[in-house]
C-alpha cells in the first residue's frame, strides 16, 4: 500500500504534430487538468489558446477557447504549430512545475525527424527553457516564451500575446 509521501509516476501526452509543421512549441509537462481531459493546456486561465486565438485573429465562437478540443488541434496544425512537453513523465503532486521529480525527457530527436519542415522551437515557460541546450542540438532557431501557465501572474495577457506574435512571425505561423 502506498504512503501519503509517495508520488505517483505521471505519463505526459502525445505529440500534436502534422505535415507541414513549422514551430514545435514546447511545454515542460501538462498539468492536472490537462492529464484529467487528455488535452494540452485544459486549465480555464491557461493563456495558451487565447493567445494564439489572438494571433491568428479567431474571435467569438471561431476563438480556439471556445472550441471543442477536437476541433482546436486541426487548427493549430493547419497554422504549422505542433505542441508537445519536454517531460515523457515524471513525479509530481500538484501541477507546478517546481514539484517534478524524477523527470523523462521525450525524444524530442524522433520528433524532430517526423517534422521534415519543422523550422524552431519555442519553449513555453522557464522549466522547459532549462533544456535548451538539448533543443539548440537539434540544429533549429531555439527561443523561450513567457509561461501561459495561470501560475505566471507576472506577465499580463497583453505582454505575453506581444513576444509570442512576435516568436510566431519569426517561423512563419502567424496569420497572414
Amino acid at each position: 500500500m502506498a504512503s501519503n509521501t509517495e508520488t505517483r509516476r505521471l505519463s505526459g501526452l502525445d505529440p500534436v504534430a502534422g505535415p507541414g509543421a513549422r514551430l514545435l512549441i514546447l511545454g515542460s509537462f501538462p498539468s492536472e487538468a490537462s492529464l484529467r481531459a487528455q488535452q494540452y493546456y485544459a486549465h480555464p486561465r491557461n493563456h495558451f489558446w487565447p493567445i494564439l486565438s489572438a494571433i491568428w485573429g479567431l474571435e467569438g465562437l471561431q476563438a480556439l477557447s471556445a472550441l471543442p478540443y477536437a476541433e482546436r488541434v486541426p487548427i493549430a496544425m493547419a497554422h504549422g504549430v505542433a505542441i508537445w512537453d519536454v517531460y515523457a513523465g515524471c513525479e509530481r503532486e500538484g501541477s507546478l512545475d517546481s514539484a517534478i521529480r524524477c523527470a523523462q525527457l521525450n525524444d524530442l530527436a524522433a520528433l524532430q525527424r517526423r517534422l521534415p519542415t519543422l523550422c524552431g522551437i519555442a519553449h513555453n515557460g522557464g522549466e522547459s527553457a532549462r533544456h535548451m541546450k538539448l533543443t539548440k542540438a537539434l540544429g533549429l532557431p531555439v527561443c523561450q516564451l513567457p509561461s501561459t501557465s495561470p501560475a505566471n501572474a507576472s506577465w499580463s495577457f497583453e505582454r505575453k500575446l506581444a513576444a509570442w506574435r512576435e516568436a510566431f512571425e519569426r517561423f512563419g505561423v502567424a496569420a497572414p
